[in-house]
């Protein structure tokens, strides 16, 4: 029998000049207090960003909160989960919506927008460099045929590798993915910048690729990860197979769960050998509590 999905996942960003980023949080804040909704909403001088889930109702209403707020031209997509893919609703003031940590600007010189076909169409040339923008624990769970992996560990580490992997290849084209969009709204800006002329991205990011591409046309290899419950999506944006290691943060595939280092909530293969007797008492600890309901 299928769990009904009782949550509506919702994912948006928009760059936007916000005059005063704390008073839009806080207003934010007092806006969703009770409409029971998870997740995280993001605040700051250059726009919004943020997953939250919730019901339909609550859904729908901080969508058009958001729009009446001037955020008309959010990327903004759906999706479902059975259960409640967070804890509870953080609503942060950050000095960035991604945190890439030179100045970039999106609205100004981001690079050429894809929709998911023309994104199929230009990647299977074999002279287009493809470039996975996301973090190397992202690109465990899956990435598209052919496409580079930086293997940074944060978005912060991205600028000093195109530096150091993309300088003096200005005359290529190149196309950039992320999750949703958002952090390659930020590493095309910076490439234009660095003088690059031939720079795409793929609008709405996997997300949106996963949602309209049918598996049978798709040039994605296996699931996509994302910051939440479900941990991945599939094709259809359906949950994916995917478990998270909870003390490293890695997905973790059937060879991983297999491994005789994992234990569930305190080590798998990726980090066992990194964690103290000590760590790994208390992630049991943790796991325990966790199981009992008590977290």
């Amino acid at each position: 029998m299928s769990v009904p999905h009782r949550y509506t996942v919702a994912a948006l960003y928009e760059f936007r000049p916000v005059a005063d980023p704390a008073a839009l949080r806080n207003g934010l804040h007092e806006f969703t207090r009770n409409l029971g909704l998870c997740g995280t909403l993001l605040v700051a001088p250059e726009g919004i960003n943020g997953t939250v889930a919730g019901s339909r109702e609550a859904i729908t209403a901080l969508h058009s909160q958001l729009l009446a707020l001037g955020f008309t031209a959010m990327e903004y997509k759906e999706s479902h989960s059975p259960h409640a893919p967070f804890k509870r609703l953080k609503v942060r003031l950050k000095r960035e919506i991604v945190t890439l940590g030179v100045p970039v600007e999106p609205l100004r010189q981001a690079g050429t927008y894809l929709s998911p076909a023309e994104w199929n169409a230009l990647t299977a040339d074999p002279d287009v460099i493809v470039v996975d923008t996301r973090n190397r624990y992202e690109v465990q769970a899956g990435t598209f045929e052919g496409a580079v992996d930086p293997g940074i560990d944060s978005f912060r580490e991205f600028p000093a590798w195109v530096e150091q992997h993309l300088s003096g290849q200005e005359g290529k084209r190149i196309a950039m993915f992320c999750t949703g969009g958002i952090r390659c709204e930020k590493s095309t800006s910076l490439l234009r910048e660095k003088g690059f002329q031939d720079v795409y991205h793929l609008q709405g990011g996997i997300l949106r690729y996963l949602e309209e591409v049918p598996a049978a046309q798709s040039r994605w290899q296996g699931e996509c990860f994302v910051f939440d419950g479900r941990v991945t999506v599939g094709h259809g944006l359906t949950p994916g197979a995917g478990e998270m290691c909870h003390s490293c943060g890695w997905p973790l595939d059937q060879k991983d769960l297999a491994s005789p280092l994992f234990e569930r909530g305190v080590s798998c293969a990726h980090c066992a050998d990194t964690t103290t007797p000590a760590q790994k008492a208390a992630f049991r600890d943790r796991q325990r509590q966790y199981d009992g309901g008590l977290l």
